[in-house]
């Protein structure tokens, strides 16, 4: 009779091991799950931050440097006025001299010519030494030439690009900050995994979720770690 009951005994035993087992085996996955997911939220909190920092630091930049080709912009537009008004007393000096020499009155010529500003002067003799009555290759105008050249429009064409790389500057800024942005929206979408699966019993679920958070954190930070750092 003993031995009978011995005998059914056996499989009770054994099935109540194995449940034990499997059940020990589940709680050690479990922690194990549990660990991953809070490593994932602590990275994830601190990348996010950083690409929070970025993000609004790259937004300075960008501002800043918009500020920065609105100023050169206005130093520009104001050396090309000042160019003009320039290159405007050059062509009525230079038109009354011409009128002058048409008609013969040397005295008046000699006086226009005298009042020729230095810029314009070389252009004035190349064109002169160019004999445009007698060349038919001559230059219209001392102002077609080469040698005439005025400081203040080099200037305005110097602040133009200037403003130019700022305005670059600061559309390659707001990019960079859009990425940083982009990175942030990742990682929040990497704390909404990783803290969601610590309330979640089965296993199998949380296992999944935790590593759809782990892929999305590894996309997260290398998108930092390639991006630029201000």
């Amino acid at each position: 009779m003993e031995s009978t009951e011995a005998k059914a005994s056996q499989p009770m035993t054994a099935a109540a091991d194995s449940a034990a087992r499997a059940h020990s085996r589940r709680k050690v996955l479990k922690h194990r799950l549990e660990t991953i997911s809070t490593v994932l939220l602590a990275v994830t909190a601190l990348a996010t931050s950083w690409s929070g920092y970025q993000a609004s630091r790259w937004g300075s930049v960008q501002t800043t440097k918009n500020v920065e080709a609105v100023g050169l912009r206005i130093e520009a537009t104001r050396a090309f006025t000042s160019a003009g008004q320039l290159q405007a007393v050059d062509i009525g000096l230079f038109t009354n001299w011409l009128n002058a020499y048409a008609a013969g009155k040397t005295e008046l010529e000699t006086f226009y010519r005298q009042r020729f500003r230095p810029e314009f002067k070389p252009a004035f003799e190349a064109w002169v030494n160019s004999h445009p009555r007698k060349n038919p290759n001559a230059a219209p105008s001392p102002f077609h030439l080469p040698e005439y050249r005025l400081a203040v429009k080099d200037k305005a064409t110097e602040l133009e690009d200037k403003a130019a790389q700022a305005i670059r500057d600061s559309e390659a800024a707001n990019q960079q900050s859009d990425e940083y942005v982009r990175t942030a929206v990742i990682l929040a979408t990497v704390l909404f995994f990783a803290g969601i699966s610590q309330q979640i019993r089965s296993v199998p679920l949380q296992a999944t979720m935790l590593a759809v958070a782990t892929v999305m954190c590894l996309m997260g930070l290398y998108i930092i770690a390639i991006s630029a750092v201000t």
